[in-house]
């Protein structure tokens, strides 16, 4: 790949994780706005305007330094608010709220594992480096989507796994687990930046993120007709 190319990959990369970050955070107050929770509508962030949505630092600078460095492209944006205590069943609401996320990158994820498909049946053998280009985009895409979700999932607070934990244990071990949420960047840090620094076999995005995103990953494709 050119120089020409490795830029716009990066471009592309940034942009799939915008799009991902995006629709992550609108599902989340689309469905609290379902469920009785209209805090999201109120302040005007059920938009898809990625303006609305961007954290300087989570959704274009780290993503970038990510991108140039040939890093996993990953990112965040400035969370939708929702108020627990107007949805209409708080405690299980949540979590249908908190899934929410995750269900539409995992939705995002397959749509682009078809469109692969599509390519891959008009372009013939795919030799033309436009037709290879889009691929690795579009499978960029999937990929960026899954990590989202997945990494999403863990079952720590104040990740959406860490709600749907709350949302099933017993209402005061609950209220003591979701207290870890206070120290969210701490805790992006450490399973980031620190426990791979220890040790590879305490590296959880490597060992266990990656591992998943990538199985799921395979499984799609070949959901479409696509590898083996």
């Amino acid at each position: 790949m050119d120089i020409t190319q490795s830029v716009w990959m990066i471009a592309a990369s940034v942009v799939t994780l915008v799009i991902a970050i995006v629709f992550h955070e609108v599902a989340h107050g689309v469905v609290a706005n379902w469920l009785g929770d209209p805090t999201a509508a109120e302040q005007r962030r059920l938009t898809f305007n990625p303006i609305r949505h961007i954290d300087p630092i989570g959704t274009i600078g780290l993503p970038l330094l990510l991108a140039i460095s040939g890093a996993p492209v990953f990112g965040w944006a400035k969370p939708v608010p929702v108020n627990a205590q107007r949805l209409r069943n708080p405690r299980w609401d949540m979590v249908l709220v908190a899934l929410a996320g995750p269900g539409i990158n995992i939705l995002l994820a397959l749509t682009g594992a078809l469109l692969i498909a599509v390519l891959a049946s008009v372009s013939g053998s795919g030799d033309g480096s436009v037709a290879r280009f889009m691929v690795q985009v579009l499978l960029n895409f999937v990929l960026i989507n899954l990590f989202l979700a997945v990494f999403n999932l863990l079952p720590v607070p104040p990740f959406d796994g860490g709600h749907v934990v709350e949302g099933l244990l017993p209402r005061p071990l609950a209220q003591r687990y979701a207290q870890i949420g206070r120290f969210g960047i701490v805790v992006l840090l450490v399973l980031l930046v620190v426990l791979p620094m220890i040790s590879p076999q305490a590296n959880v995005v490597g060992r266990i993120v990656t591992p998943i995103v990538y199985e799921v990953a395979n499984a799609m494709l070949r959901l479409v007709g696509l590898g083996n």
